[in-house]
């Protein structure tokens, strides 16, 4: 049933969502869906919670992956930039719900802002911000802050691919991609580099 209320308001988003649509995509009757989510926002909410977090995962392995043994921190930092944006591709139906998220806002239950942003965005940069700090403590780059170093990585690195494609609707060419991260890299390291004038 989860899958199947992703798929739906992946498609529709929580406006046009009905538990009924979502109830004929599963194979069940509506009774059904609403015994074990009792509503729409219910199962809204799981949907979101689950995705996300499926997703911070994703993300937490590709921070692990790729900076764990920095032998070329421009390099590295780039291939971890690219590895970020892969959820992009690999969680579709994840990201069409946010670009739906973002566009009802106002009328999305309460709450479910904050629940998601706390199951993904906010647990995959905490653990972005401790291979950061990692860094930091061999000597490769300044950081006071790791939640504040996280978050200008995600924005300088990956953001311009994540706007520019609408959040994967319109996938860019890799050589676009490519500069966007390597740009992003460059003004990272610029702005925490240990030698970088503050």
């Amino acid at each position: 049933m989860v899958q199947a209320a992703r798929d739906v308001f992946a498609r529709e988003g929580w406006t046009h969502t009905t538990v009924e649509e979502i109830a004929a995509r599963a194979g069940v009757a509506p009774e059904t869906v609403e015994h074990y989510f009792r509503d729409r926002e219910r199962l809204l909410l799981s949907v979101v919670l689950e995705s996300a977090a499926q997703v911070a995962a994703a993300l937490t392995i590709a921070a692990e992956e790729h900076l764990v043994e920095v032998t070329d921190l421009e390099r590295d930092l780039a291939a971890l930039g690219r590895a970020w944006l892969a959820p992009l591709t690999d969680f579709p139906e994840h990201f069409a719900i946010i670009r739906h998220i973002g566009a009802e806002i106002d009328r999305l239950p309460a709450g479910l802002l904050e629940m998601w942003q706390s199951a993904g965005p906010q647990q995959a940069r905490r653990q972005l911000g401790r291979r950061l700090e990692h860094l930091a403590e061999l000597g490769l780059l300044d950081i006071t802050d790791a939640d504040h170093a996280a978050e200008r990585f995600i924005q300088l690195v990956t953001g311009g691919v994540v706007q520019r494609s609408f959040h994967g609707a319109c996938p860019l060419p890799d050589f676009e991609t490519d500069t966007l991260v390597t740009r992003g890299v460059a003004d990272f390291i610029r702005l925490f580099s240990p030698v970088a004038p503050r």
